[in-house]
C-alpha cells in the first residue's frame, strides 16, 4: 500500500510538472507571437514611411526647373526593394469647371461641358439637369433654372460663385450617378489656368494634353481626326511632352520647346482662325504629377498640382493615397 501511495504521489507530481511545463510553453509561444507581430507591424510601418518618402522624392524631382515628362530622373530604383516613378501631365488638358461656370455665363464653355457629358454617356434629360443644377449651385441668385434646383427639402445651393473642391460635385443634385463612377474626375479640374484675386480663372483647354473625350467635346471635332492626332501626339517614345513629339518645337538647350498648336489644329481638322474654337483652347502653365513610391510590398502614391514659371513654383494641391 505504501509503495502504491508513493507511486501515485510521483504520478501526481509528474502531471503537475507536465502541466506547469505546458503553461510555461504556452506563455513562451504567446510572448514569441506578440514579439513577431510587433516586429511585423514595425516593419510595415517602416516600409510605409519609406514608400511615402520615395513618392515625395518623385514629386520633388518633377517640380525642379527644366524637368520635363521625359526626364529620366522621374524614375529611380534603389536596390530591388525601393523605387519611385513619377508621371507628369499638363493640367490644362482637363476641363476647369470654375472656368466653365464663371459668371456671366459663356455659352461656348457651357456647350463644351454639355458635349463632354454626352460623350461620357449621359442622356439628354440628365445633361440638362446637371448643367442647370451646377449653375444654380454657384450663381448669386436664388432663382432655380428650368431643370435646376436651389432649395428643396434638405437641399440648398450655397450660391458662392465657384466650386472649392472637385468633390463638391457629389453634393449637387443630378450629379450622383456620374460622380459614383470610377475615375469620374479624370478629365475635370479646378486648378488649371491662372486667376487674379477673386476673378474667374483663365483656363482654356490645352490640346497638347487633352484626352480623347475632351478633344471630342470641342466644336467641329471628328473622331477619326482626334484618333489620328492622339496616335501622333506622343511620338515614338509614347510619352506626351517629350522632344520627339511631332507637335513639339525643338528648343536650343535640347529641352522640348513650345507646342505647335497650328500644326495640331491642322491634323485635327479644325479651322485655324475659328473664333468659337479660339476662345476654348490655349496653352497651359500648370502641371500634375502622380508619383508612386514602393518599398518592398508597400506602395504609396502622391498627387500634386503645381504651376511653374522660371525658377518659381506654386503648389496648388497635394494629395496622398
Amino acid at each position: 500500500m505504501k509503495a502504491l501511495r508513493q507511486h501515485r504521489r510521483r504520478g501526481a507530481a509528474l502531471m503537475l510538472s507536465l502541466w506547469a511545463l505546458f503553461l510555461l510553453s504556452a506563455m513562451v509561444i504567446s510572448w514569441a507571437l506578440q514579439i513577431n507581430s510587433r516586429v511585423s507591424l514595425s516593419g510595415y510601418a517602416n516600409r510605409n514611411l519609406e514608400a511615402m518618402a520615395l513618392a515625395c522624392s518623385g514629386v520633388e524631382v518633377a517640380i525642379t526647373p527644366n524637368v520635363t515628362p521625359g526626364t529620366p530622373a522621374l524614375a529611380a530604383s534603389f536596390g530591388r526593394a525601393q523605387s519611385y516613378e513619377a508621371r507628369m501631365t499638363g493640367e490644362g488638358g482637363r476641363i476647369n469647371l470654375n472656368w466653365v461656370i464663371a459668371q456671366p455665363e459663356n455659352p461656348a464653355r457651357i456647350e463644351l461641358l454639355r458635349k463632354y457629358l454626352e460623350i461620357k454617356g449621359v442622356d439628354l434629360n440628365e445633361r440638362d439637369q446637371m448643367i442647370d443644377t451646377l449653375l444654380d449651385w454657384v450663381d448669386p441668385d436664388n432663382a432655380a433654372r428650368l431643370n435646376g434646383a436651389e432649395e428643396e427639402g434638405g437641399y440648398r445651393a450655397p450660391n458662392k460663385g465657384k466650386l472649392d473642391r472637385i468633390e463638391e460635385l457629389k453634393k449637387i443634385k443630378g450629379w450622383e450617378e456620374f460622380t459614383s463612377a470610377r475615375d469620374w474626375d479624370a478629365d475635370l479640374t479646378l486648378q488649371s489656368g491662372s486667376a487674379q484675386g477673386n476673378a474667374p480663372p483663365n483656363a482654356p483647354i490645352d490640346i497638347a494634353w487633352a484626352s480623347k473625350e475632351v478633344l471630342m467635346a470641342l466644336p467641329g471635332a471628328s473622331e477619326d481626326r482626334v484618333d489620328q492626332f492622339i496616335s501622333m501626339r506622343s511620338g515614338s517614345d509614347g510619352i506626351d511632352g517629350t522632344e520627339d513629339d511631332p507637335f513639339t518645337q525643338a528648343a536650343a538647350n535640347g529641352q522640348p520647346g513650345a507646342f505647335d498648336q497650328a500644326q495640331a489644329l491642322a491634323v485635327l481638322g479644325f479651322p485655324p482662325n475659328d473664333p468659337q474654337l479660339q476662345q476654348l483652347i490655349g496653352p497651359g502653365q500648370v502641371w500634375r504629377v502622380v508619383s508612386v513610391g514602393k518599398s518592398g510590398d508597400v506602395e504609396r502614391t502622391v498627387r500634386a498640382v503645381f504651376a511653374r514659371g522660371g525658377n518659381q513654383v506654386q503648389l496648388k494641391s497635394w494629395k496622398e493615397f
